[in-house]
């Protein structure tokens, strides 16, 4: 139900993109708000003059800076937490100490939407497959407008007032963004569920909890997209309260008019329906430029996804047909010196860098590091001794990398024949690409996925990304 925000006082913590999006929304809707950040009022300064610029400067907005006082807390109705803000920060208890009620910016988008939301998380492919549904929905030509955003590009809480009932919103979400929700998307998938973020959630199962949120509170009209392959995603499947559509490689050994979702047979990417029953083509695998077993994973989910949606098979064909993939997500940067280099800064954990290398049969030249999210590097470290020719470790994670490679005991056979893995160790990005560019030859993939935030060296994963690709361009 659509909250009434007259006469409330809402605190929010953070003041970064979900945070500025969500208080200039609650100001519109004549809210009492607070916004609070740990940063100084200086380190601040040029975001506070943006925001002014944004909603006008004689709105009124309390801003405290420079900690996270209790007293913040007197006479408040709601604190609103962003997403890099962890529920164990002081003042996040003590708000549930004293019964303050929580929210974030998508629990409250939600709330407010009048149209149909599909909602799209996972450990891994969610930017990824929530672009390409995005691009299905508009090859569709719907009568309604088409809106992507959430854990990418604009917080849709900043567009909700323009949205009308027969719009479409997709929804990106993250386990941050989900600890806090208590109202699901009429639609909601789950690609994955493997080891992520385990240094904000600690357990896996605090982690699982987190994502589970997104399908919990839907009800019998609601329908839920799940893995047929992944474990942690068909963990899901006797949560699901309404319709059930499932995707994966292989076709479910089960009675015909038990399931229903998109599969491949043979070259073909297909999807069966129960209501009408039907076993339809989509199109064939080349139709799929994107690189890597789990992008057509991924294409699988979207399919799965947009057949949820009733978007029509003709919408699919030509969306994926004209789909080159989002930026930083094995994205080609250039060829130098006969190697093609690419920039895979997405990948924030072993599990994604793992995938980026199975995409690749060419010899390949590995960057990793940044900044480890306390993920176990074993079965990465086997996978490199296996298929990697010259690994490039940097970073605060170079070490811990490093140790997993010593103490990974690979037999010299698992390589074939490819010659003893090298690796080498630097301090930061910029120097990795400098040492790789030593390494490369004709033929050869240079690599950069980290497996590491960035949080170490950069501002966030696109930063790093871009910031490889234009290092990457300089080399002369």
């Amino acid at each position: 139900m659509k909250q009434d925000w007259q006469t409330q006082r809402v605190v929010i913590v953070g003041a970064a993109r979900q945070g500025l999006a969500l208080a200039a929304y609650l100001v519109k809707h004549h809210a009492q708000v607070v916004i609070n950040d740990r940063r100084s009022s200086q380190e601040l300064e040029s975001v506070r003059q943006q925001f002014d610029e944004q909603v006008g400067q004689q709105t009124r907005i309390e801003w405290v800076l420079g900690d996270h006082p209790l007293s913040l807390l007197e006479g408040t109705d709601w604190l609103a937490v962003s997403g890099g803000v962890p529920l164990t920060n002081p003042l996040v208890k003590a708000a549930v100490e004293r019964g303050i009620r929580l929210t974030n910016d998508s629990q409250i988008f939600l709330e407010a939407a009048p149209c149909r939301v599909i909602g799209i998380t996972g450990s891994a492919g969610k930017t990824t497959t929530t672009s390409l549904v995005g691009e299905i929905a508009r090859s569709a030509r719907q009568p309604g407008q088409v809106w992507v955003g959430g854990n990418i590009g604009k917080p849709l809480i900043s567009v909700v007032d323009e949205m009308q009932v027969a719009d479409l919103a997709i929804m990106e979400l993250s386990s941050f963004q989900l600890e806090l929700m208590h109202t699901s998307p009429h639609i909601a998938a789950v690609l994955n569920i493997t080891p992520n973020h385990l240094d904000r959630h600690v357990t896996m199962a605090a982690y699982t909890a987190a994502k589970t949120h997104i399908l919990a509170h839907q009800s019998p009209e609601g329908i839920a997209v799940l893995s047929r392959e992944d474990p942690g995603a068909k963990s899901l499947a006797d949560k699901v309260a309404g319709r059930l559509m499932t995707f994966g490689m292989e076709r479910p050994e089960t009675e015909q008019f038990n399931w229903e979702g998109s599969y491949l047979s043979g070259n073909e990417l297909r999807l069966q329906t129960i209501h009408p029953f039907a076993d339809l083509f989509l199109f064939n695998r080349d139709a799929i430029s994107l690189r890597g077993e789990h992008n057509l994973n991924n294409v699988l989910a979207a399919c799965a996804i947009a057949a949820a949606a009733d978007l029509p098979v003709s919408a699919m064909q030509s969306a994926v047909e004209n789909f080159r993939g989002v930026p930083h997500r094995l994205e080609f940067v250039r060829s130098w010196h006969g190697a093609d280099w690419y920039n895979d800064s997405i990948a924030t954990a072993p599990e994604r860098s793992m995938a980026a290398i199975r995409a690749f049969e060419e010899p390949l030249i590995l960057l990793a590091g940044g900044r480890d999210k306390d993920l176990p590097w074993d079965e990465f470290a086997t996978l490199v001794s296996q298929r990697v020719d010259h690994l490039v470790v940097f970073g605060e994670a170079a070490e811990k990398i490093f140790s997993s490679l010593q103490a990974c005991n690979l037999h010299p056979e698992e390589r074939g024949e490819r010659p003893p893995l090298t690796i080498a160790r630097c301090k930061d990005l910029r120097e990795a690409i400098h040492v790789a560019a030593e390494f490369v030859e004709p033929g050869d993939v240079v690599l950069l996925s980290p497996g590491g935030t960035s949080f170490d060296e950069f501002r966030d994963f696109e930063e790093r990304g871009e910031c490889f690709s234009r290092w990457v361009k300089d080399l002369h």
